[in-house]
């Protein structure tokens, strides 16, 4: 992530993220919201946000304060026909969003927004194998629901990566949106990433005020997609 952080302080942002991010799953889960629930009865139009800690709002009071929660209130304010799902699970990777896709998508699916990639960069795992992961759980839900809109929320990770890993992660998600056709938030911590008063005390997951930021960045590109302006 592109952080305004003194270098000598990456090692520990990076332990501390893969410390919060990629903590147990059984006691993470709860964060998520329970219209994460798949509904297949509901004749609502739906926004899916499918993602790690930072979809399901990890250290905030309220998940509703995460930034899905942001985004259906400028939905609501819009008079906007569509419902958010918050379907993000912390410590989630790629892989494991791969193995859970099938199950959330008995939830219909009008508009789906991906945001998964960042526990795996922070892992170093390989670039090749995250990018399969995410054009995985692409391919089902085209398969699923042909006709929803996608939305793909890039992430980045901090230099001390390396610079070539740094690169390359960065291009996973720009490169996978316009493989897809869909539309892209370039960077969902912009604004927030690296600023110690929209972070929580791990200086990664943002604050309820740097939630509503990040809901900003992505609604500045989901609006048009709902009102049919894009």
């Amino acid at each position: 992530m592109n952080f305004n952080i003194k270098p000598y302080l990456f090692a520990v942002v990076v332990l501390v993220f893969v410390s919060a991010c990629g903590g147990n799953k059984e006691s993470s889960q709860s964060t998520t919201t329970s219209a994460a629930k798949p509904d297949s009865s509901s004749t609502a139009k739906t926004v899916l946000f499918f993602g790690d800690s930072l979809t399901a709002g990890y250290g905030l009071d309220d998940p509703s304060q995460a930034f899905p929660g942001v985004v259906q209130h400028k939905i609501d304010s819009a008079h906007l026909p569509y419902k958010v799902i918050n379907a993000g699970v912390s410590g989630e990777t790629s892989a494991g969003g791969r193995g859970r896709i099938n199950w959330i998508l008995r939830q219909k699916v009008d508009v789906f927004v991906l945001e998964l990639g960042a526990n795996d960069g922070l892992r170093g795992l390989p670039v090749s194998e995250t990018t399969a992961n995410l054009q995985a759980i692409i391919d089902v839900v085209k398969a699923k629901y042909p006709n929803a809109k996608l939305v793909m929320l890039g992430m980045q990770v901090p230099p001390n990566m390396g610079s070539i890993y740094v690169t390359d992660f960065k291009a996973i998600f720009p490169q996978l949106a316009a493989k897809n056709n869909m539309s892209l938030v370039p960077f969902l911590l912009k604004g927030v990433g690296g600023f110690p008063s929209l972070n929580q005390k791990d200086g990664i997951h943002p604050t309820a005020e740097g939630a509503k930021i990040v809901g900003e960045n992505v609604w500045q590109v989901l609006q048009g997609i709902l009102t049919g302006k894009s």
